[in-house]
């Protein structure tokens, strides 16, 4: 069986994380480490024992001939970076969101269908283990028909939320609602409808976003639809972050790190219904939890591995990422210019860029990259 040589594009928590699943892997070898910050190179070379450690991803490439290469980077550099390493022909795995708008998603996926090269990107909640368990449980039929499909954040400023966990959400409700085929959202900020003028950068690099509070009607094949939430919280609450299934006969819950399951559609609180049940969670067999490595990233590695020799595409495919894109750019047209918006759009430039120079405005100002940072002079513009 082929063991697939791995170049790590980035070495901060994202590159850890992937590297650690990497190194773990039986059927992966890193072969290569690239950041621009020396120190970073050196701390986590020690730790997974790669010696060859570049400054330049070109040279990189060139000199030890990767299989894939991880692009854990921020979300600005997603666009340059997967085309740079597209050039020379090799599988990636991009951070999510694969990129800020549907412009830069279709060139890189036109890109590597010209190099007859794979795209994976990094919704590692989709593979993971309670996803796994998730998905076999309604394979099963546990919970009947697929009526309904509930997800919610973790409570940060909603277009921001949208961009970075909304889209691991989107990915999730993806698996069970295949194709979305329409959106309808309704965005607000400071209680008010979303105007031209709360269209603003995103923190972290995540492009154009907008809207303190998001809830998005999404229409799936198969006449399923789901309801997204990502609405501004007071503080964080990541035990909000969970998506739900109602089926006929049943329903099932995910949440990062477990998977429940209620034998019956309805549940009242009156002591005379079934409890929720708690599922035991699905692991590779030679995932080894002291390794290091998490089990969603690892999970993620297998599955690529596993394509790669089956030659079919990853379950996280970049053709799943754009799609994700699509809906995500879906949920901030429609809520600009109210109304459904059919997928996929015709237009593919951002809507929200679209939207502000249509009403005469220019793009919006720079704003501090840091959440913490941003949020505070937002707040103070809400104000």
């Amino acid at each position: 069986m082929k063991t697939y040589r791995i170049g790590i594009l980035g070495c901060r928590g994202r590159g850890t994380a992937a590297a650690r699943a990497y190194h773990a892997h039986p059927r992966t070898e890193i072969v290569a480490l690239c950041d621009l910050i020396e120190e970073r190179l050196e701390t986590l070379g020690e730790e997974v024992n790669v010696t060859a450690r570049f400054t330049d991803l070109d040279e990189m490439i060139r000199q030890t001939r990767p299989d894939i290469v991880a692009i854990p980077t921020g979300t600005e550099f997603h666009y340059d970076l997967c085309m740079r390493v597209l050039e020379h022909g090799v599988h990636i795995e991009v951070e999510k969101p694969m990129c800020i708008d549907l412009v830069q998603a279709d060139t890189v996926i036109a890109k590597a269908e010209s190099k007859s090269v794979q795209v994976a990107v990094h919704h590692q909640g989709r593979v993971g283990a309670p996803m796994q368990t998730i998905a076999r449980a309604f394979n099963a039929g546990k919970i009947g028909e697929l009526r309904y499909m509930y997800g919610s954040g973790k409570g940060y400023y909603g277009g921001y939320g949208l961009m970075n966990i909304g889209t691991h959400m989107l990915n999730n409700m993806l698996h069970f609602g295949k194709r979305c085929k329409s959106i309808a959202a309704h965005l607000t900020t400071g209680g008010k409808p979303i105007a031209p003028t709360d269209v603003v950068p995103s923190p972290s690099g995540m492009g154009t976003i907008a809207g303190e509070y998001i809830t998005a009607t999404l229409q799936y094949e198969g006449n399923v639809t789901g309801t997204l939430l990502q609405h501004r919280f007071h503080t964080m609450d990541t035990g909000a972050y969970s998506m739900e299934l109602y089926g006929t006969e049943g329903r099932l819950f995910w949440k990062s790190g477990s998977a429940w399951w209620l034998p019956t559609p309805h549940y009242l609180p009156d002591g005379t219904h079934d409890q929720w049940e708690a599922l035991d969670l699905i692991y590779p067999e030679h995932y080894d939890p002291k390794s290091g490595a998490g089990e969603a990233d690892y999970w993620f590695v297998e599955d690529y591995v596993n394509a790669l020799d089956e030659g079919k595409a990853h379950t996280c495919s970049g053709t799943e990422g754009r799609h994700i894109v699509e809906m995500m750019m879906g949920i901030f047209e429609s809520a600009a210019y109210g109304t459904r918006v059919e997928l996929p759009q015709p237009d593919r430039r951002h809507p929200l860029l679209r939207w502000r120079e249509e009403s005469g405005l220019e793009a919006p100002a720079e704003m501090p990259r840091g959440y913490g940072e941003w949020l505070a002079l937002e707040s103070e513009r809400i104000c």
